[in-house]
């Protein structure tokens, strides 16, 4: 612990950067005056009545001649303060500012002021310490105990300046409690840039290449004052230190900010709200965060919302993201994440966006190995029952939904939109492939809207595919039908008593095709069990494979015939033989998702290798490569879903007659996704105990509208009937 020590008088002025850290002919003030803009009029020093007012004042300085105002200065209303060092202030009048309820007069009273800027017409009143400060105009501070900037401060950027040692560079040890995955955080930083960081460790010039980006990426210079943007309002606040805090901010009842960025604009103001504690951190654009929330060691995406007695560790959450009264540690996690329920707990995972984590689910709850190294992968989609229990190691497919459970071994679940149950009675582990298909079509249909619909950021630097059948999720699928095809065969030549391990894979597939394609009554008949999914030794039963096999075809299909619509419509010289000459090519079976952006595994790794040999030199470079792979993507994505379709139908290329036929089973799709939108629904409004709640029919009615009302369904219908006709249309462009 350091000494308080005692310091004569002038170094209460003049102690703030060792003199061996400036550069030569430079003074301390030296960035402050590049961080300041000076008013038009220019600054001036105090005329001797105006001093005598402050004195009357009981204001007091260390000398009067370091003290700055402007022309528009009025005295009257500065009183009861203490001045140190070079302080700037700008217009102050007898006007008032208002923010909600509180009403403040323009001015500075009761409070200790250090070495500070002071834009036009702020009112500044009991800060108890203001230290290194640039106040931007219209800022409201009320009651702050304290709030200073040391010379090293380095606003939750992960660097180190001038004479620090290595040790004091703010890592994020995500996605592994060990530390291995560190990523060093900084101003702009995506998830995209995360996941490149922390998951291609073995690429060692990527790593070196991306810490030297990283550290160029701030000036490594001491003397940086701390920042408060334009119409900020900041009251009953503890500690605010080294913090970087951006325009219309709204901070009430904080308890400790430090080394903090907080990005905040009047199109998208973010809010900090009481008993918060954020330390070494990066926040985004439009966040919030309330009531007793603590985040050591994070980057907060934009439109992200931290509540209800949260904790966020070691972790970066994606952009329109919600996590309140939980625990989360050392995680990735992309977009669109919701985890606002009590008592759940996520540790050291990737977590690719739009999952949902349930209340009481514990992801990463135990470890199956002698130390705590570790990890969780969970594709789009994830979303753990209540009271779920999942082991490290485990890896999840896209839209994979868990029972409520406490899994006993780790898992690898290769199966999307599957609904895994973990059967005791049987001593199994079931997984239904194609569960949110067959099942509950409503919530399948409504994913993509609702992410969209809460998509409310303005600054979006992340680009987020919401759709749900998307390149990454479809050649899942199809992975998926190839799997269903080998163990369907096998169950069926053991029903032979036939010895599986005489048939190549290749003739597997073939046989499992003509049983997936034929009686199903037959398939039915069978016990079909999944391999390498589980560690332990019980069986995997694979549920209604004959149904999902046929859900998954119908999945590309449908993912296919609305991206060639899509396509076909923008592009009016456009024909679907002349589309599919331009899109003949071999499938692009590796996509990333790069922290919500899809992309070509290909396009990724030109990315990694031009950093590695110094074509990308800057973040910034790097985020225009993503712009531009995000620019071509819709056309990427348009190939894949052609060639899928090309697959799933067993055709090279699609002629006349291979599109008529297409057509034809996406008009039944259609008919079937809007009759499944409104069955799967409608058991909520049917089921007896529901109704039991409610006096009467009348009763519910007035409480939750009628299937009928249901606005979602309405939606579908209206987008179903369209979307017939555009199909008759398409017949008219072969």
């Amino acid at each position: 612990m350091e000494r308080v020590t005692v310091l004569p008088p002038e170094r209460l002025v003049n102690g703030w950067i060792d003199p061996q850290f400036l550069p030569a002919g430079k003074d301390k003030y030296y960035l402050r005056n590049k961080q300041v803009k000076a008013p038009k009029g220019g600054w001036r020093h105090l005329y001797s009545d105006e001093i005598e007012r402050l004195v009357k004042n009981n204001n007091t300085a260390t000398t009067w001649d370091t003290i700055w105002v402007t022309d528009e200065f009025e005295p009257r209303m500065v009183k009861n303060n203490k001045f140190y060092g070079t302080v700037r202030i700008g217009r102050i009048s007898t006007n008032g500012l208002q923010y909600h309820d509180l009403r403040l007069p323009i001015g500075i009273t009761n409070s200790n002021i250090h070495s500070c800027d002071i834009g036009d017409d702020c009112a500044i009143h009991d800060v108890h310490y203001l230290s290194h400060y640039i106040i931007g105009p219209r800022t409201m501070l009320f009651n702050i105990e304290e709030m200073c900037t040391t010379d090293h401060a380095k606003f939750g950027n992960g660097i180190v300046k001038d004479g620090e040692e290595e040790s004091v560079r703010v890592k994020l040890q995500v996605m592994n409690e060990t530390g291995c995955r560190s990523v060093w955080p900084f101003d702009g930083m995506i998830t995209a840039d995360a996941y490149m960081w922390a998951k291609y460790i073995d690429d060692k010039e990527l790593m070196q290449r991306l810490e030297e980006i990283t550290q160029a990426s701030v000036d490594h210079h001491r003397g940086y004052y701390g920042t408060v943007g334009e119409g900020c309002v900041i009251k009953n606040s503890s500690i605010l230190k080294d913090a970087k805090i951006g325009a219309c901010c709204y901070i009430k009842g904080a308890s400790k900010l430090k080394n903090i960025t907080i990005n905040s604009s009047e199109k998208e103001p973010s809010q900090i709200g009481e008993n918060v504690i954020l330390v070494n951190g990066i926040m985004g654009y439009g966040c919030r965060v309330f009531y007793s929330c603590t985040c050591v060691k994070f980057v907060l995406g934009n439109n992200c919302n931290i509540k209800y007695g949260a904790r966020v560790i070691d972790s970066i959450l994606g952009d329109n993201s919600t996590i309140s009264c939980c625990e989360v540690l050392n995680n990735l996690i992309f977009p669109a994440h919701e985890q606002h329920h009590n008592n759940s707990f996520l540790v050291a995972a990737v977590v690719m966006g739009q999952s949902n984590m349930a209340a009481g689910a514990t992801v990463g709850s135990n470890h199956n190995s002698r130390t705590n190294d570790n990890e969780i992968v969970a594709g789009r989609g994830f979303w753990p029952g209540l009271c779920s229990s999942v082991k490290h190691s485990s890896k999840f497919a896209s839209f994979t939904l868990l029972c409520k459970a406490a899994y006993p071994f780790e898992l690898n679940i290769k199966l999307p939109f599957s609904l895994v149950s973990n059967n005791e009675q049987k001593g199994e582990l079931e997984v239904m492939p194609a569960f949110w298909w067959l099942h509950n079509m409503y919530a399948l249909s409504r994913n993509s809207w609702k992410y969209q619909t809460r998509d409310k950021r303005v600054t979006k630097v992340q680009h987020i595919e919401f759709e749900t059948f998307a390149p990454d999720s479809m050649e899942e699928t199809i992975a998926a039908r190839k799997l269903l095809e080998v163990w369907t065969a096998k169950a069926w030549l053991k029903q032979q008593n036939e010895n599986t391990d005489t048939y190549t894979e290749k003739q597997l597939r073939a046989k499992g095709h003509e049983l997936l394609g034929g009686d199903p009554a037959i398939v039915d008949g069978l016990e079909i069990f999944g391999e390498d999914m589980e560690k332990g030794k019980r069986h995997v039963r694979i549920r209604k494979a004959y149904s999902a096999y046929h859900a998954y075809g119908d999945m590309l299909i449908h993912y296919a015939m609305m991206n060639v619509l899509s396509y076909i419509e923008a592009n009016s010289g456009e024909t679907l033989t002349s589309m599919s000459t331009l899109l003949r090519s071999r499938r692009q079976r590796e996509w990333i998702n790069l922290g919500g952006q899809l992309m070509m595994t290909t396009d990724f790794d030109r990315i990694r290798a031009d950093i590695r040999e110094g074509k990308l030199t800057s973040w910034k470079d790097i985020h225009k490569r993503y712009n531009d792979i995000w620019r071509r993507y819709p056309l990427d994505k348009l190939r894949h879903a052609y060639l899928s379709l090309c697959f799933v139908m067993g055709v090279d290329s699609m002629d006349g007659a291979a599109w008529q036929h297409a057509i034809d089973a996406e008009k039944r799709i259609q008919q079937y996704i809007c009759e499944q939108v409104y069955l799967s629904r409608k058991k909520d409004y049917d089921n007896i105990y529901r109704q039991a709640t409610y006096r009467n029919e009348a009763e519910m009615e007035a409480a939750i509208g009628t299937i009928e009302s249901n606005s979602f369904v309405q939606q579908i219908r209206r987008e179903t009937d369209v979307n017939l006709k555009r199909l008759e249309e398409l017949r008219l462009r072969l």
